[in-house]
Parts: structure tokens; C-alpha cells; sequence
């Protein structure tokens, strides 16, 4: 698969992902937000807590990734989220309408088919520490 093809499934994903929490009754503060160590999929705000989501898409019914697209989500980048979301409190933090009780790390898995539709979503909250 081509480095393009990649992010417009990644987006895709992402698209889900988001309303999915709309959904659910989070507000979507930031979507693909840069720091200076890399990209935060989606931050959300609800209940007092500041989301901080990686989004993992795959299309179904491939053999390549893990089973689940979450199991993807190692302990390397469970580290690398952490360190953003430090980076992304301390950039924004100020600028958020109130602040948040807690902070956590929500992981969410999403399978499509090859064009496009939704298969499934999994959202692990507080997926973890």
C-alpha cells in the first residue's frame, strides 16, 4: 500500500473515530494536532477529562497488522502519546474553557472495507496509564 493511500485510510479511520465520540457526547477540541515530536490523533473533552485518542484503522479481512487494529498500539506508542500529550498541555492547556479533573488515554481500532464502509469501531477508554 502507498504512503498516500495509507493516510487517506488513516483518515478515513480518524473520520469515524471522531464522530464516534461525538456520538458518545465528547467534544472534538483537535483533530491530527503537531507537536514538536509528532502528531496527536484526536483530543476530546468530556465529563471533565481531557481524551487524548490514537486511532488505529485497517482494512478487514487483510492479513497484514494485528488482529484488532488497537492491538497495534504498543508500548512504544503508548510512551510517544504520553510524552505529546505533555507537549500539547503545555501548549494548550490555558486556552481550554476549564480545566479538565483528569487526563486520559483512549484507544480506538477501526476495520473498513476496502471502499471505505465501516466494519467496526472498538474504543478502549483509559486504554492505558
Amino acid at each position: 500500500m502507498t504512503g498516500s493511500a495509507r493516510k487517506k485510510i488513516g483518515d478515513l479511520g480518524e473520520d469515524f473515530a471522531a464522530r464516534h465520540l461525538e456520538r458518545a457526547g465528547y467534544e472534538v477540541i483537535a483533530r491530527n494536532s503537531r507537536t514538536r515530536s509528532g502528531e496527536i490523533d484526536i483530543v476530546a473533552a468530556g465529563d471533565d477529562c481531557l481524551v487524548f485518542c490514537e486511532v488505529k484503522t485497517r482494512i478487514a479481512r487483510t492479513l497484514a497488522g494485528a488482529a484488532s487494529p488497537v492491538l497495534a498500539i504498543g508500548s512504544e506508542k503508548q510512551h510517544k502519546l504520553r510524552r505529546l500529550a505533555a507537549e500539547w498541555l503545555a501548549r494548550n492547556g490555558g486556552s481550554l474553557p476549564r480545566r479538565p479533573q483528569d487526563v486520559r488515554f483512549d484507544a480506538i481500532g477501526v476495520a473498513v472495507t476496502a471502499s471505505g464502509g465501516l466494519v467496526a469501531l472498538e474504543h478502549l477508554e483509559d486504554a492505558f496509564r
